[in-house]
């Protein structure tokens, strides 16, 4: 397992991901992603937090997700590139997968909240599809990894 670089739209912020414990790619159609994403869906990469390493000048904003979890969006504070999020309800971090330096050759394992994605996506055969999402951490595990 390599260590995953990634930054910002500007460049003022980089980051790095070392080699340790990941979720399988997943990608997340729920509207509040849409919103949020201004996307058809968010492509995601759960990490801890720990293996994190970030340069640059960041900020940090905070909502209520519909879960009732309260989540930190950590992004760059020059051009406001979303680059991942915490919450207090599960020990790992989201990094934003697109902004990651090896995106193009990231494709996701699996796809929740198909219920609300955009007609026009078509979802691979081979990708697991989830009305929603995994109930529990034990569900997450089961079907998202870690990866090797």
């Amino acid at each position: 397992m390599d260590t995953l670089q990634g930054g910002c739209t500007c460049g003022a912020v980089r980051y790095s991901v070392k080699p340790g414990f990941r979720f399988k790619l997943y990608a997340c159609h729920c509207t509040d992603c849409q919103t949020r994403t201004g996307s058809a869906f968010g492509l995601q990469l759960a990490v801890f937090p720990a293996d994190i390493s970030v340069s640059g000048d960041t900020s940090c904003g905070e909502y209520s997700a519909p879960s009732g979890a309260q989540v930190k969006v950590f992004g760059c504070s020059k051009c406001l590139t979303r680059l991942y999020t915490t919450n207090d309800r599960n020990p790992l971090a989201a990094i934003r997968a697109g902004t990651l330096d090896n995106s193009n050759e990231l494709v996701p394992f699996a796809h929740f909240w198909v219920g609300s994605k955009q007609p026009w996506v078509i979802i691979p055969e081979d990708a697991a599809a989830l009305e929603t999402q995994p109930r529990s951490p034990e569900d997450w595990v089961k079907l998202l990894g870690p990866q090797s």
